[in-house]
């Protein structure tokens, strides 16, 4: 007669995964990135005069409204959390070492983070006048809000 073991069962632990909700994360920016990113696309390269409407004066038009300060901003920092959290995923599948593992990871954060701070401080506070002499042709238009 064989003898039948029984399985301990398994137990979960509680708390915060970080991996789950890397995973989870992964999945639903990468959805909202393809709207963001096709929606880009289309007004910047087939509304209008398409891409030879792309210019400084159409980039400066777009960001004096919220709407596209807004969406630009969440496009930059879904795809940079979005690309950090592949690449940590990346360090934690292949870096043997724990110290070098843990440092590539921190230095992988600090990098997004310092990105995020700038891509978003050059959105809202992106000013076209800024410099502009009399022989740009934005001229006219910045002595006209002055």
């Amino acid at each position: 007669m064989a003898t039948e073991t029984l399985a301990a069962p398994v137990r979960r632990r509680r708390g915060f995964n970080v991996e789950k909700w890397g995973w989870l994360f992964m999945r639903i920016s990468g959805v909202v990135l393809v709207v963001l990113i096709f929606g880009h696309l289309f007004v910047n390269l087939m509304l209008g005069e398409g891409i030879h409407a792309l210019d400084f004066a159409f980039i400066a038009g777009k960001f004096a409204t919220p709407f596209w300060q807004w969406w630009d901003v969440l496009m930059l920092w879904l795809a940079l959390i979005h690309g950090a959290n592949g690449m940590r995923t990346i360090v934690n599948d292949y870096v043997l070492g724990e110290k070098a593992r843990k440092a590539l990871v921190w230095t992988i954060g600090l990098a997004a983070a310092l990105l995020i701070v700038l891509g978003t401080l050059v959105v809202f506070t992106f000013d076209p006048c800024l410099g502009v002499t009399e022989s740009s042709t934005l001229w006219d238009t910045c002595q006209a809000q002055s």
